[in-house]
């Protein structure tokens, strides 16, 4: 991976991450609890947001392969914008909308990057140019922060979604992930992770009709 490329990466998962955080804060709001807006995160100023490990260390030793000539696997997140579910109106279902605003903001944001590759609404200038690939590279890990954030696991915003759903017999199951949902993470990054890439690239050819080169 070129120099240029790798930060071109960097800095589209930083900022993308940026806008999922923020999406869950104003979602929060919007359901009637202001402790996101309280603490300073409905910025979209990407300092606030920054976790040490997701959103420097990991990215930074997923990359390494990368300057020896091998595959590189991008992914991190942002330091969790927190809110009180005690204060949404909607006991129940409440963490989930605000779980789901993060992934929603980036299937957005995939589909309107997704969509000018599909119609070529793109100056014809550049359409031969690397412009294209930087175009694809933005919905790529948007899809991907999408799927990966609804993945099961604490906490990870699928997890928001699974408690919810689930009998209250099951509650067991959610403190034990949560006791044990960072380590499950990182097992699930370096050796789950190829169990989301068809559904990321199924959903790359949905929003763009192109398949994604690699």
């Amino acid at each position: 991976m070129e120099i240029l490329l790798f930060v071109f990466v960097i800095l589209v998962l930083l900022f993308s991450a940026v806008i999922h955080e923020v999406s869950h804060g104003l979602t929060a709001k919007f359901l009637g609890d202001d402790t996101a807006e309280k603490a300073g995160r409905l910025t979209l100023n990407p300092i606030p947001h920054l976790d040490l490990f997701g959103s420097v260390i990991l990215p930074l030793l997923l990359a390494i392969p990368a300057f020896f000539g091998g595959p590189a696997l991008v992914i991190g997140w942002a330091k969790p914008v927190p809110y009180n579910p005690a204060n949404l109106k909607n006991k129940k279902w409440g963490p989930s909308f605000v779980a789901l605003a993060g992934p929603i903001s980036n299937i957005i944001l995939a589909s309107f990057f997704g969509l000018m590759i599909r119609f070529m609404l793109i100056p014809s200038s550049l359409l031969n140019t690397s412009f294209l690939s930087f175009i694809a590279i933005i919905v790529w890990i948007n899809l991907l922060l999408a799927v990966f954030n609804m993945v099961p696991i604490p906490p990870l915003d699928g997890s928001k979604l699974l408690m919810a759903v689930l009998p209250r017999r099951w509650d067991w199951l959610g403190l034990w992930l949560e006791r044990y949902g960072f380590i499950i993470i990182l097992l699930f990054v370096f050796f789950g992770f190829s169990l989301i890439i068809p559904i990321i690239k199924g959903l790359f050819w949905l929003i763009t009709g192109q398949q994604f080169g690699f």
